[in-house]
């Protein structure tokens, strides 16, 4: 909205220095202080309001019987991915420009989950139901997100025919096309292919990012070093002389999601100050699930999405820990009549402070190793 009134000016007044508004790289800058500054200021009082209305954490029957206790944690307001929400979507509304399509496909997929996660939140924390928002509810929202996402970008001419390529490490010519079928039977068939793997990727981030959220922080500094990786190969597809030099697919007008993709992270770390150790706001659902969407599906519109089992690493790690521990279970309670464990408990942050790590240190560690995952990432590129 800002960058309409931008070009507004300039191009009835013509002021001397507007120009340096067309550029991605100085939005994406205002977009990214817009949006701490509304983490900070904004989240301040989101907080207080939470607190005053006494929306706060409640803690699951049994979980204090396990390894280990959050008694702690019960009470701190909740819902606060509403911050979240807030921070990324107004300075990317306010900086981004909105006739760009990729902007709006990324601005409508992260309020989408984000009114799923908000819907489980209400029924959690208002209306005092511990069960939420009904799975098969959650999941049909997922996968309406990423049936409707494939359907557009599957329609959407400004591709010019790369709507089924996407890039892929360690191959040479870095591209594979999911219309693999279409040779087989001599008609088009990639859509068959492409609308299934992308809403189940789209809904597997979206689980995974919700899935670690369960220590202070852990979740918010992890998506945001995921962003900044993302900002790197935001501008690497949307600039065809650097596509061109890692020999990498160049998608007209991707560019403009670094707008995005700088207001995620700096909403990320807004938030970060008050829900680092010791937490004064959770995320809940709202933010997590949104946050999930939200990298999801910048990856799948710049043809990343291959890369996020690198990238997010952390998350998928942490969804394989329950899904090992959960199978193995079931597995030697049907032949032994006991289940029995993988990790002490899961996810696996949660098996680290069974250990007697300090959940803090945990976090941190968390951290790192994203990082270090965020630059392997982008290395895979020039790799190749």
């Amino acid at each position: 909205m800002l960058y309409f009134l931008v070009q507004w000016l300039e191009r009835t007044f013509e002021p001397p220095g507007f120009q340096v508004f067309a550029f991605t790289t100085v939005r994406a800058g205002l977009a990214a202080g817009t949006a701490l500054l509304i983490g900070l200021f904004a989240g301040k009082k989101i907080i207080a309001a939470l607190a005053r209305r006494q929306i706060g954490e409640t803690v699951r029957e049994g979980e204090d019987a396990g390894a280990v206790s959050h008694a702690h944690k019960a009470g701190t307001p909740t819902m606060g991915g509403v911050i979240l929400l807030l921070a990324l979507l107004g300075a990317t509304l306010l900086w981004g420009d909105l006739t760009n399509f990729y902007v709006w496909v990324a601005v409508i997929a992260t309020a989408w989950m984000g009114l799923v996660g908000f819907a489980d939140d209400y029924i959690k924390v208002v209306r005092k139901n511990k069960q939420g928002l009904a799975e098969k509810t959650k999941l049909v929202g997922q996968i309406s997100l990423g049936v409707l996402m494939s359907v557009l970008l599957l329609l959407y001419p400004g591709l010019h025919g790369q709507h089924t390529f996407t890039s892929l490490p360690f191959v040479p010519d870095g591209t594979i096309d999911y219309d693999f079928l279409t040779p087989l039977v001599g008609f088009e068939l990639g859509w068959l292919v492409y609308i299934p793997v992308l809403t189940f990727i789209l809904a597997g981030v979206s689980n995974a990012v919700n899935l670690t959220d369960g220590l202070d922080g852990l979740t918010t500094g992890t998506s945001a070093f995921v962003a900044l990786g993302l900002i790197g190969l935001v501008i690497i597809t949307g600039n065809a002389e650097l596509a061109d030099f890692v020999n990498d697919s160049y998608i007209e007008g991707t560019g403009e999601l670094v707008v995005f993709a700088a207001a995620m992270a700096a909403a990320c770390f807004g938030f970060l100050w008050y829900n680092g150790y010791p937490a004064q706001v959770f995320m809940g659902d709202t933010g997590s699930l949104a946050l999930g969407a939200a990298i999801g599906t910048l990856a799948i519109l710049i043809k990343k999405e291959l890369y996020l089992p690198v990238l997010c690493g952390i998350f998928f790690i942490e969804t394989a820990s329950v899904i090992i521990q959960t199978g193995y279970f079931k597995y030697t309670k049907r032949k032994y009549g006991e289940g029995r464990r993988v990790f002490k408990m899961a996810p696996l942050h949660h098996h680290y402070e069974a250990l007697g790590i300090h959940e803090s240190k945990i976090v941190i560690r968390f951290w790192i190793v994203t990082a270090l995952l965020v630059i392997v990432t982008l290395l895979l590129l020039r790799l190749r």
